[in-house]
């Protein structure tokens, strides 16, 4: 099985993301943005907070991950080609035509799965709530 994102700030969301994508079948490897790629993304510009040999470590500390990938391009999809994951997950919120590598997954038979989020928990939001001092 295969997964990707940033994973800044790790969080709760991620981490039912994780945990629900290493159901779905053996091993799971997880690819991480390095931090070029996560300025590529249009991330504000002090994005990523957490740099990416520190986010790749906190990940593979989670029981449910077996291994973490650092990439660089743009997208997975090399990494994606080269793996050849049976299991493509990503969060509900990328639509199915929007998955990067699904159509690749898809034709050597493997499958796509998309994890329902859980409300009010993204990167995103936690940053906005910390930027005004929410925490």
């Amino acid at each position: 099985m295969f997964t990707n994102g940033v994973f800044d700030l790790l969080h709760v969301g991620h981490v039912r993301l994780l945990e629900t994508a290493r159901t779905e079948g053996g091993a799971l490897v997880v690819g991480v943005n390095g931090d070029a790629s996560v300025r590529r993304l249009g991330k504000r510009g002090d994005r990523p907070i957490v740099p990416a040999v520190q986010r790749a470590r906190l990940l593979a500390a989670l029981a449910c991950v077996d291994c973490v990938v650092q990439f660089d391009a743009d997208t997975p999809l090399e990494l994606i080609q080269r793996l050849r994951p049976d299991v493509l997950v990503k969060g509900a919120d990328y639509a199915r035509q929007e998955i990067v590598g699904a159509d690749e997954v898809e034709g050597w038979g493997g499958r796509v799965v998309r994890v329902a989020l859980v409300p009010g928990y993204s990167t995103t939001e936690l940053v906005a709530r910390l930027r005004r001092g929410a925490g």
